[in-house]
């Protein structure tokens, strides 16, 4: 038989909750945690602070990278930077949502710890994964507002959640409204171009919206073109004939993107690159 003295139990026990703290530090308490370290907050606005230090000038060629939907196929992204930084003459990078896939903070963070390799900055629209438990909270700590706009060179940028399934269809998403107010002002620019993640012709995009918010770019003479992601695979067209062209990107999983130039009035070429 063994037998302890009292000191030697408060000390066995004393070592015991002095690793479990320990181990508290290094652990995180839920998946669901949406908290990020200060460099990886708010990283649209760092990422807008980089492209107005390399301003377009006025009559200057746009050209950008346009993809989406890394959701699962982060496996993929390393290879794509490393693609897209042999890329001549590329401004930035645009991603059409679903960063993640459970709508985890941590997940997000993987994926910008590949993109903050680029030489270019990127942007990102938030996308219906990215809305899933924390996702919400999560995405705007770690990236910024859901809804925001941005001018480079000749052209004004528009970014807007399209989510409406996360909403249980609301009609209040995607906010016509602002969009309608943000393309009527142009803040210096003469071309426009919208960004968002579900298609107004998805079935993932309120029903009720969905005149509204193709009306809104059919009756906008600057639109250039409105840009997706969601259905993970390229294509480019004019689903509504009403003469505003659609280009969805292809997910990271198809190991493609879209490197987009646009020039003159709203002339754009579309270029497929495989990595």
């Amino acid at each position: 038989m063994f037998s302890f003295s009292s000191s030697f139990l408060r000390n066995a026990l004393a070592g015991v909750v002095a690793i479990s703290l320990s181990a508290c530090e290094v652990l995180e308490f839920s998946p669901n945690d949406s908290r990020a370290p200060a460099d990886q907050q708010n990283l649209t606005a760092k990422n807008l602070a980089r492209l107005s230090a390399a301003p377009l000038p006025p009559g200057d060629t746009l050209r950008f990278v346009f993809t989406g939907d890394s959701q699962r196929f982060y496996d993929d992204v390393e290879d794509m930077v490393a693609s897209v930084n042999q890329q001549p003459g590329v401004q930035f990078m645009l991603v059409a949502g679903d960063i993640s896939d459970f709508g985890l903070g941590r997940e997000m963070r993987w994926v910008d710890d590949d993109l903050r390799r680029l030489k270019v900055p990127y942007l990102t629209v938030v996308g219906n994964h990215d809305h899933v438990a924390n996702g919400r909270e999560a995405y705007q700590k770690i990236f910024g507002p859901l809804n925001y706009s941005f001018v480079y060179g000749d052209t004004k940028f528009v970014l807007i959640d399209t989510n409406s399934r996360e909403y249980n269809f609301n009609g209040r998403v995607p906010d016509v409204p602002w969009l309608r107010g943000q393309l009527a002002s142009l803040d210096g620019a003469r071309r426009s171009v919208v960004l968002s993640h579900v298609p107004p012709q998805d079935g993932d995009f309120d029903p009720t919206l969905r005149a509204d918010y193709a009306g809104t770019l059919r009756d906008t003479p600057s639109l250039v073109f409105e840009m997706n992601g969601h259905r993970h695979d390229y294509s480019v067209g004019q689903p509504f004939n009403d003469g505003v062209t659609y280009v969805n990107s292809y997910a990271f999983e198809k190991r493609r993107y879209l490197i987009v130039t646009v020039f003159g009035d709203k002339q754009f070429r579309l270029k497929q690159v495989s990595f």
